[in-house]
């Protein structure tokens, strides 16, 4: 399932963002939010698969 969120992030976030996206072509918007909040819950304690799961296949671009 994919839910879709709405936030704002100050502009020189969403900046660096876009220029990494614009220079590496192999990724989106959502790959880059979904690595960088499941690497987040992974490194504050969370012990579930699927956000393993989540974590490395945003990585590799992997859609199984």
């Amino acid at each position: 399932m994919i839910v879709t969120t709405e936030i704002e992030i100050p502009e020189s976030l969403y900046s660096s963002i876009t220029e990494y996206i614009e220079a590496h072509k192999g990724w989106s918007q959502e790959r880059v939010m979904q690595a960088a909040l499941s690497l987040f819950l992974l490194q504050n304690g969370t012990n579930q698969p699927q956000v393993n799961n989540l974590y490395l296949d945003s990585l590799f671009n992997y859609r199984g």
